[in-house]
């Protein structure tokens, strides 16, 4: 609940919404109060400013946890292979997430070709994302670089592709944290649908990932 909370409360503070809900509400109070005959009518214009006020400060009361939350915009992240853990970084350096993974079936080592169930190591980036991937929501890591496809071509093997980090199969997302008794995945890195939710929100196309052993 409280990482759909702060999804929530993120979408909230996105000012274009605000501004919709501030014009919806100034169009209902003026229709309310035009119409109002002489001698109980109000000045319209002095509602409209203290409810416009009013508005304002009970968004922030409600926005100011998310607006602090808001700012920890993800510099770069960083997996840790065996100890099946995945951690978000801002830019000073400072954690902001750190999560549970499940990997592939065949996990210790650097992913060398198509289908071998491992995931690669080293330095890659976030190269872009797909909200209806068959596992709920998927972030694409840039594997293979140029140095995985060479060393792939020298053993004239395919060095596999669609790396991503991603969220449970469609329909069997109520399994949670389940996922992470056993290394299910193709080599991907997975997380609850909740996490890649989160993750999804946080993180920029084009944010470095370290892979480690």
């Amino acid at each position: 609940m409280e990482i759909k909370t702060q999804r929530l409360l993120i979408r909230l503070i996105q000012w274009e919404e605000v501004e919709k809900v501030m014009q919806l509400i100034t169009s209902k109070i003026s229709q309310w109060t035009a119409p109002i005959p002489y001698p109980y009518s109000i000045d319209a214009t002095k509602i409209l400013f203290l409810m416009n006020k009013i508005l304002l400060i009970f968004l922030f009361i409600l926005c100011f946890p998310a607006l602090l939350y808001a700012k920890d915009t993800v510099h770069k992240i960083v997996v840790y292979k065996s100890a099946r853990k995945m951690e978000l970084w801002d830019k000073d350096s400072k954690l902001i997430r750190s999560y549970k993974i499940a990997l592939g079936g065949n996990p210790i080592g650097h992913k060398n070709q198509a289908g071998d169930k491992k995931t690669p190591e080293g330095n890659y980036k976030i190269a872009g994302r797909n909200a209806n991937s068959r596992f709920h929501k998927s972030l694409r890591i840039s594997y293979p670089n140029a140095d995985d496809i060479a060393q792939a071509t020298k053993r004239g093997v395919s060095p596999g592709g669609d790396v991503m980090i991603h969220g449970l199969p469609k329909g069997i997302g109520w399994i949670r944290s389940l996922q992470r008794l056993y290394g299910w995945t193709a080599g991907c890195i997975a997380v609850t649908n909740d996490e890649i939710d989160e993750i999804w929100d946080l993180v920029p196309d084009g944010t470095p990932i370290e892979i480690r052993p």
